[in-house]
């Protein structure tokens, strides 16, 4: 599926937006990775070397997530429980905050709270339907909203913008912001996440993410996978209610629109929807 999106138009419409270069330890990791046999003690020697990412790691192994009876101490073991591609995806949360930070983005102070949080959904509910692509989730949950903090820092009032978009009943949220800036955040993640060598169905869904309802009217032969990304970043934007942490909404209206898409789309009933933000509350993540 082609995102609709060439690199001409999309320096037009990043409207002098910088997108950051993928930090070194992403680069070495992306090297490592990419070997017929990744060296694990290399990687383990790699996330060493800097004291918050070796923080991150084992906090993430020692989270009610795994709910492992001892806890680890050791980024060796870590590494070795959790794998590359998961590691992968805990620097990549790392950077991206830490790139894309500064003091715009501190007015939204729940913002990566929140893109951590849909991301621990995402990877959960693939491993509860028996998705096999659940770092590919994960990673789709942290950066699916990364052009905000972007728009955040380029336009003057982006706030106040994101949260009319919340908040509109019909959920118009890249129509406004393309009416007000001639850009939305979908295009601007979209392009970062393609620049960071995101998986290439992490990059459509962040592209076309606010425009859900037109894949499922529209879909086509070979959409069944995009879908069920799209399906399952839906369900956990609102099991997380980013709705209310991004545009301090009282309703999803967004879910409203496209919710029994993307249930009917994973052949969910709403009880079932309901085992799984259970199975979320116990292992600690979401707010609903």
């Amino acid at each position: 599926m082609s995102t609709g999106i060439n690199d001409d138009q999309l320096k037009r419409v990043l409207q002098g937006i910088a997108i950051p270069p993928q930090p070194q330890v992403m680069v070495d990791l992306h090297m490592e990775q990419v070997m017929p046999e990744p060296d694990m003690n290399r990687i383990a020697q790699i996330i060493s070397q800097d004291v918050g990412l070796s923080a991150a790691v084992l906090k993430f192994v020692n989270s009610a997530y795994y709910g492992l009876p001892r806890k680890i101490s050791s980024i060796k073991q870590a590494v070795m429980m959790l794998g590359i591609n998961s590691i992968s995806n805990i620097v990549n949360g790392l950077a991206v905050k830490g790139e894309l930070s500064d003091g715009a983005i501190e007015e939204m102070h729940n913002f990566w709270d929140n893109a951590m949080d849909v991301a621990a959904v995402c990877s959960s509910i693939a491993h509860q339907i028996g998705f096999k692509y659940q770092d590919e989730c994960y990673a789709l949950g942290l950066f699916h909203n990364a052009g905000i903090p972007l728009m955040m820092s380029r336009f003057d009032g982006y706030k106040a913008v994101l949260e009319e978009g919340y908040q509109s009943h019909d959920f118009e949220l890249t129509d406004i912001e393309n009416r007000t800036f001639r850009t939305n955040h979908s295009v601007v993640g979209y392009y970062l996440a393609k620049s960071w060598a995101l998986p290439k169905a992490c990059c459509y869904v962040i592209a076309h993410h606010h425009r859900a309802q037109k894949l499922y009217n529209e879909r086509i032969a070979g959409d069944t996978k995009y879908l069920t990304f799209m399906s399952i970043l839906k369900m956990a934007e609102h099991i997380s209610t980013t709705y209310k942490h991004l545009g301090k909404a009282a309703e999803d209206y967004e879910w409203m629109q496209i919710g029994h898409f993307a249930l009917e789309h994973l052949s969910l009933t709403e009880y079932d929807f309901e085992g799984i933000i259970d199975t979320c509350r116990e292992q600690g993540i979401g707010n609903l």
